[in-house]
């Protein structure tokens, strides 16, 4: 890790007492807790630029290698000996590899080359995420190293700093982060992320990802039983802590956290900033369509550059729910949810994404919602970083928040708009404008105008602006999430005859042209 770059000097006695006392006495310590250590390129030769580090001894139960020398785009020079040694010394292994903010030379080199459009800013931060990923994959291709899971290091460091100390700064950082989880994704790693608390403040400002494994640091330990204290605290993230770490000026030690037995990890589920709409975890939002007819829910997975794959079926009898939305991840568990009323009790139900476009077992999470005849997820609207509803009353018009707690139930309901029986559709497309806060997006129905209602990020509205006219042709209006993977969100509308276009919106908060992205979709009742 980056704390390495420096050595203090000679090993403190109160340090090695303290290694020890977490090693053999700490509370949450048990016969199934293991002990390992992480090495990397201060453990090469000063010959080759490391420090002469130990490396650990033959006892340990599990060593995890990092890939760079401190920075991506770099390779620990002593890779390839490294994990000779782990492997002959038969030690279950991980690796790690570092994040870090792109100098201007590696956007103008990397921007334009991973799946997401150029023609924004967030696009081209993502791509050289994404491509840190591939040079990390690279690497462990060279030296032939398949480990199980790879770690992402997401700290402060003096060289290449990450910027910070605004919201915009905070995004631009989590751009960068994204497109690395999905750069290992794509080539088949799981991963988790390292870091600590105020770092990854400083650099995500506090970002939600409960659906990602964490290796949580104690650092130097201010007490002996720190790096267990971390396994049952609240992680940095959200995430559920599989791993822990503490250091002192030779070694860093690691620690298994519960059950966990160093053993693979699943594959997180995608956590596209400003989406909804990514129901199958491949980065890209999707549509869910159910046929009237029938009652058949389909997906139509979005394509890299705009485009809709032809539908599979989901699910089948979803004729007695109306009330259809795509709220984000209600219950905490990293996958996209579906939120559904159904119509004869007024029963609301939780249909959790399994992340691959399927299902867990529903749950219902509200009663009495018969009254509402909108409920919308815009994503986060009040600025805590968990998912919230919208619903309009239906015999006054008003607008109520139902705030998410972030594992699948409500607070109560807030009283957030009124006057909104004018509109006769409503949307929650994320962050339309380009500011970081969740948006929503209206028709009036006397005129067909499309007004962007902004979110000021805390619950409540900054002044609504007219984007559209001629709406009312119109015949239903949803949102995909990013559909052309520039990384802004976009509408999609379905006309008269069935056909169904993609508007894209630009990140000043324009449109670009209009696209058709299907036909025939009358056979549709319910788009979201």
């Amino acid at each position: 890790m980056s704390h390495r770059t420096t050595i203090a000097g000679a090993l403190s006695g109160l340090v090695l007492a303290a290694a020890c006392a977490v090693g053999t006495g700490a509370p949450t310590a048990t016969a199934a807790t293991m002990f390992g250590h992480d090495i990397s390129w201060p453990q090469c030769s000063s010959s080759v630029g490391g420090y002469d580090l130990p490396m650990p001894p033959t006892s340990t139960q599990f060593v995890i290698v990092g890939l760079t020398k401190g920075l991506p785009f770099t390779e620990n020079p002593c890779l390839a000996s490294q994990v000779g040694w782990v492997k002959n010394n038969t030690k279950p292994a991980q690796a790690y590899t570092m994040a870090a903010y792109p100098t201007a030379a590696q956007v103008t080199t990397y921007g334009g080359q991973g799946p997401w459009s150029s023609s924004t800013t967030w696009g081209k931060l993502s791509n050289v995420g994404y491509a840190e990923a591939r040079f990390a994959v690279a690497s462990l291709a060279k030296v032939g190293f398949t480990p199980p899971v790879v770690w992402i290091d997401v700290e402060p460091r003096a060289t290449q700093a990450w910027p910070s100390g605004t919201a915009a700064r905070e995004r631009a950082n989590r751009y960068v982060v994204e497109g690395l989880m999905r750069g290992l994704r794509d080539a088949g790693y799981p991963y988790g992320l390292y870091s600590y608390a105020a770092g990854w403040q400083q650099i995500t400002g506090n970002w939600r990802l409960p659906g990602v494994p964490v290796w949580a640091t104690a650092g130097k330990l201010d007490y002996p039983n720190e790096a267990a204290d971390r396994c049952t605290q609240a992680s940095f993230s959200g995430g559920r802590v599989y791993l822990s770490q503490w250091y002192d000026d030779q070694r860093d030690y690691d620690r298994t956290c519960g059950s966990y037995a160093f053993t693979a990890l699943p594959m997180p589920a995608s956590t596209l900033s400003n989406s909804t709409a990514d129901f199958n975890g491949d980065w890209i939002g999707d549509v869910l369509a159910r046929v009237g007819s029938t009652g058949e829910l389909r997906l139509y997975a979005g394509t890299t550059r705009g485009g809709l794959a032809s539908g599979v079926r989901i699910g089948t009898g979803w004729s007695g729910l109306d009330a259809l939305e795509t709220p984000g991840d209600v219950n905490g568990d990293g996958p996209l949810d579906v939120l559904a009323r159904e119509r004869s009790t007024g029963y609301l139900w939780l249909y959790r994404g399994n992340g691959k476009g399927g299902w867990l077992p529903r749950v219902r999470v509200g009663t009495g919602w018969s009254s509402f005849d909108v409920i919308l997820g815009p994503g986060d609207f009040n600025g805590d970083q968990r998912v919230d509803v919208l619903a309009r009353q239906r015999t006054t018009g008003y607008l109520f928040l139902y705030a998410g707690t972030g594992t699948g139930t409500w607070r109560p309901g807030v009283r957030v708009g009124s006057g909104w029986q004018g509109f006769s559709s409503i949307v929650g497309p994320g962050d339309l404008n380009g500011d970081g806060f969740a948006d929503v997006v209206a028709r009036e129905r006397s005129t067909g105008y499309l007004w962007l209602y902004p979110g000021n990020g805390k619950g409540g509205w900054l002044s609504r602006v007219r984007i559209g006219t001629g709406w009312n042709g119109m015949t239903a209006i949803m949102s995909p999430g990013d559909l052309n993977g520039d990384r802004v969100p976009d509408i999609a509308a379905r006309d008269s005859s069935g056909r169904l276009w993609l508007y894209p919106r630009t990140a000043s908060g324009g449109w670009l042209p209009r696209v058709q992205i299907g036909s025939g979709w009358n056979f549709i009742d319910r788009l979201f």
